[in-house]
C-alpha cells in the first residue's frame, strides 16, 4: 500500500442585471458594526479577537462501532495522512460518520503562497505520481462512498496545471465505481481554458473553484498569481464548456470584508452561472498567517444563505461558521439534488 501514501484523505466538511438591494435584516454584532461597515484589510501579526466564540464547540467525533471508527481504521491501514485530523477540523465527526471523502491529488506541495493557507510551498514540487489516478479510483471503490471530492494544491509547474491528471482520475473512478458522484475542487489553471475544457469533459459532476474572498481583499489574501476576474472566468468557462455541470465556489469571511462586499461577490458568482456557494469562517492556521478580523455570528451566516437562495437564485447555499468547501451536509444535499434533476430529465424525455 506504499503507493497510496501520497493520497491525502480529507473529510471536512464543490447575469443579474438589476442592482441588488441589501436586506435590512442583515445582522451585525455591535462590536463589529464599524469594522464590517467600513471594511479593513487583514494583516499577519495583527491583533486577534479576544477568544473564539462558543458556537465553534462541537461534540467529539469518536465512539465505538461508528463509520468514523471504520474509516479511521482504513486510513491507518493504508498509511494515509488526513488533513482532517492534523488540522483538528470541527466537522470530522459529521463527515466521517457520513461516509464522505475528499482526496488530495498531485502531492502536498503548492507552487503558490496564499496568506490563509498552511500547505507547504515550493516553485519546484515533486513530480506527480502517474499511478495516482488509478490508485485513487481503487481507494474510492474500497471506501464505498457515494460522493467524492478531488482536490489538490496549485501546480503551476505543470503545463496544464494538472488538469489531465484530474481528468484521468475522474475517468478511472467512473469506470471502476459506477454511480459515484465526483466533485473536483481545482485551481484556476492560470486561466487556461484548454485545461478547464479537458476537466469539464471528463465526466465529473461538480466543477468547483474557490474565489476565496471579496474583490478588494484578493491581493491581501491570495497569491499574486490568483485574482478575482480570473476565478470568475474559469467558472464561467466550465459552465460554457459543459452546460450539464454544476459549478460551485466558496467564500471565507471574517477577514475584514463588508457585508455589501460579500453580497456583491455572491452576485458576481451567480452572474457567471455558479449553482452552489459555501460561506465559512476564516480561522488562522498559524501565527505566520493572516489574523482573524472578526468572528461572524451564525445569524449573519443565515442571512447570507437567505439572500443567496431567495434573492440571487443559487440552487444551494451552505453558510455557517464551520462550513468548509467540502462539507458532508452540503454534499448530501448536492448528491440528492443531482439525482433528482437527472430523474426529472429522464422522465421528461421518456416516451409516454
Amino acid at each position: 500500500m506504499a503507493h497510496l501514501a501520497r493520497i491525502i484523505l480529507l473529510a471536512c466538511m464543490a447575469g443579474l442585471a438589476a442592482p441588488l438591494r441589501v436586506s435590512s435584516r442583515l445582522r451585525m454584532t455591535s462590536t463589529d458594526d464599524v469594522a464590517r461597515a467600513a471594511g479593513v484589510t487583514p494583516k499577519v501579526g495583527a491583533p486577534m479577537p479576544a477568544e473564539r466564540p462558543d458556537w465553534f464547540r462541537v461534540p467529539a467525533p469518536g465512539g465505538g462501532h461508528t463509520h468514523f471508527q471504520e474509516l479511521q481504521s482504513t486510513v491507518r491501514e493504508l498509511g494515509l495522512a488526513t488533513v482532517c485530523e492534523e488540522a483538528q477540523c470541527p466537522n470530522i465527526g459529521e463527515c466521517w460518520n457520513g461516509g464522505t471523502g475528499t482526496i488530495m491529488l498531485l502531492g502536498d506541495t503548492c507552487t503558490r503562497g496564499c496568506r490563509f493557507c498552511a500547505v507547504k510551498t515550493s516553485p519546484t514540487p515533486p513530480a506527480a505520481d502517474e499511478r495516482e489516478p488509478f490508485n485513487t479510483a481503487q481507494a474510492v471503490a474500497r471506501w464505498g462512498i457515494k460522493y467524492v471530492v478531488l482536490t489538490s494544491v496549485d501546480r503551476d509547474d505543470m503545463p496544464d496545471g494538472g488538469a489531465d491528471h484530474f481528468a484521468r482520475t475522474v475517468e478511472f473512478i467512473k469506470l471502476i465505481k459506477h454511480g459515484v458522484l465526483v466533485e473536483c475542487l481545482v485551481s484556476d489553471f492560470q486561466g487556461d481554458f484548454e485545461s478547464v475544457d479537458r476537466l469539464a469533459a471528463s465526466g465529473l459532476d461538480v466543477y468547483a473553484h474557490n474565489i476565496e474572498t471579496v474583490e478588494r481583499l484578493q491581493g491581501a489574501v491570495r497569491d499574486k498569481r490568483a485574482n478575482y476576474a480570473q476565478s470568475l472566468s474559469v467558472l464561467r468557462r466550465a459552465k460554457e464548456s459543459n452546460p450539464n455541470l454544476y459549478t460551485k465556489s466558496s467564500i471565507m469571511v471574517g477577514l475584514g470584508e463588508t457585508t455589501e462586499e460579500v453580497v456583491q461577490t455572491m452576485r458576481d458568482l451567480r452572474s457567471v452561472g455558479v449553482d452552489i456557494v459555501t460561506l465559512g469562517q476564516y480561522l488562522r492556521p498559524t501565527e505566520q498567517h493572516l489574523s482573524v478580523v472578526e468572528y461572524v455570528h451564525p445569524d449573519q451566516f443565515e442571512e447570507y444563505r437567505r439572500i443567496g437562495e431567495e434573492e440571487l437564485g443559487f440552487r444551494f447555499v451552505a453558510s455557517g461558521p464551520m462550513v468548509r468547501s467540502s462539507y458532508k451536509a452540503g454534499e448530501f444535499f448536492i448528491e440528492n439534488m443531482i439525482k433528482r434533476d437527472r430523474e426529472e430529465s429522464a422522465a421528461a424525455v421518456a416516451p409516454q
